[in-house]
């Protein structure tokens, strides 16, 4: 049995505003192992960033459990452990791109030195490293999706959470995407999982989980351990 990282037990999402009560995820139950693939497909609205943001500890299951237990707390998922590459901008304004690449390393207490060296070789592996000394504001769309995607490989995390990540790219660029991400994940013996509307990327992944309406389902059936 592969070493289990997440494990969720009916979480559940439910925002309020308004007096009106929003159920983003539903009752999900699931365990993601170490080396896993999975893609998450839906439409818009159907609760995949919310569930990675819930992957990721960056929100709290309004019911429900989700564990890490590989890795530890929630105060241990980040920096290294658990990554996230975001579908809007979430690169730092004020650092250039490689500084933005390195800093996973830096804040997990490596060197400037080891940071900066494997932020050149991301940015290279995802066709980025030209753009090493803008600034965010000086990237198109699609180049800070792949600096986003490269930071999040930076701190050797052992799992990879990706949203939309070919959404601005052309199909050359999304099929790039997509293989250096399956390779640096495969290389590090890391999972990944990523929400996506294309079924080319989705066919790329091991496993297909769909959400609709915030109710998580795996070929067909609800999703569960």
């Amino acid at each position: 049995m592969r070493e289990p990282l997440v494990r969720a037990t009916s979480i559940a999402r439910v925002y309020e505003a308004g007096g009106t009560r929003l159920r983003a995820v539903s009752d999900a139950t699931f365990v993601i192992e170490a080396g896993e693939t999975i893609a998450v497909v839906g439409p818009s609205g159907s609760g995949k960033s919310t569930l990675l943001h819930l992957i990721a500890g960056l929100e709290t299951p309004s019911a429900g459990s989700i564990s890490w237990p590989s890795i530890g707390d929630r105060d241990a998922l980040r920096p290294g452990p658990v990554a996230i590459a975001f579908q809007g901008p979430s690169l730092l304004p004020p650092l250039t791109v490689i500084e933005n690449v390195a800093l996973p390393v830096i804040l997990a207490g490596g060197s400037s030195d080891e940071a900066n060296t494997g932020a050149l070789d991301l940015l290279e592996a995802f066709a980025a490293e030209e753009l090493a000394d803008r600034l965010p504001e000086e990237l198109s769309g699609g180049q800070s999706q792949r600096v986003g995607l490269a930071r999040a490989f930076a701190g050797s995390p052992r799992l990879v959470l990706a949203d939309e990540p070919t959404g601005q790219q052309d199909h050359a660029g999304g099929e790039r995407v997509i293989e250096v991400a399956l390779d640096r994940a495969r290389r590090a013996g890391a999972a990944l999982v990523v929400a996506t509307h294309d079924p080319t990327v989705a066919d790329r992944l091991g496993a297909r989980w769909s959400m609709l309406d915030g109710t998580l389902r795996r070929e067909g059936l609800q999703c569960s351990a």
